[in-house]
């Protein structure tokens, strides 16, 4: 193991920390999801999840093709009927007040970058399509359908910083978590791939029909 990689397994241990613990505040948080991503994809856990990608036909032809599709307009899909996906997406967006920006553009140069940008530029939208809300434990519910879809190692940490915190911090709701947390996996192994959905092509469809047609089944 050279220095370079002890160097990466000790920030990686600090953002770990970190998100775990909260230290620091939301900004501090946000920073440590972002280093630590990028960190795991030099991992063999990535390597796997891009093995994995390419051993299905609709994930293998969207990683070759490394489509990003146009800038999502808010403005302009709030004018699509409102039992659209494209409407209810924006709409969410907007009654959230979340931000389009928080993802800076990275150079796509190789499946492991697409993979990272594409899932941080789709994540709200996983959100919309599997019902998962944004609390704490929504986010880890989901985090979990992003596990069972195509292993990604950083959802792997985030559920498991997820349990360390509940049980350090929040040991009440650990019950409400592993429910979410066993949801998200079990929805993410029935619904079709996730990752090879063309989604700037669908706001026009209804999202119950968008739903059913990507076997989401949400359940209680």
């Amino acid at each position: 193991m050279n220095l370079q990689t002890n160097f990466s397994d000790v920030k990686a241990l600090e953002a770990f920390i970190t998100m775990t613990t909260n230290e620091g505040g939301t900004q501090a948080v946000d920073r440590a999801v972002f280093d630590l991503g990028e960190m795991l994809t030099n991992s063999r856990a990535y390597e796997l999840v891009v093995k994995q990608m390419q051993a299905e036909s609709s994930m293998a032809a969207i990683l070759s093709e490394r489509y990003v599709g146009s800038k999502h307009d808010l403005e302009a899909l709030l004018q699509y009927p409102q039992n659209s996906f494209g409407y209810i997406y924006a709409n969410t967006m907007n009654e959230l007040g979340l931000d389009l920006n928080y993802i800076p553009m990275v150079n796509i140069d190789s499946d492991t970058s697409y993979i990272e940008y594409r899932w941080r530029q789709t994540h709200d939208i996983w959100h919309v399509i599997t019902g998962f809300d944004i609390s704490e434990i929504g986010e880890i519910g989901l985090q979990a359908f992003y596990l069972a879809q195509f292993g990604l190692p950083f959802s792997g940490l985030i559920v498991a910083s997820g349990l360390v915190g509940s049980i350090l911090y929040q040991p009440e709701e650990t019950g409400l978590l592993l429910d979410a947390i066993a949801r998200g996996w079990r929805m993410g192994k029935q619904a079709k791939p996730l990752m090879a959905q063309r989604w700037e092509e669908m706001w026009s469809k209804p999202l119950l029909e968008l739903r059913q047609e990507l076997n989401v089944i949400i359940t209680e």
